[in-house]
């Protein structure tokens, strides 16, 4: 979004404008409310 003309030079693997498939093994969900309320939630793939 928003990479039209990226700099060569940049060391960052950038692919704009088309997904890119990967296995998510990991996974972590941030939640900020007001006044302060904030929760973290770590998800990770089961294997079993």
């Amino acid at each position: 979004i928003n990479l039209d003309n990226p700099e060569r030079e940049t060391a960052i693997d950038l692919v704009p404008h088309k997904p890119r498939s990967r296995q998510i093994d990991v996974a972590l969900s941030n939640s900020f409310g007001f006044g302060g309320t904030n929760a973290s939630l770590i998800f990770q793939r089961y294997n079993g």
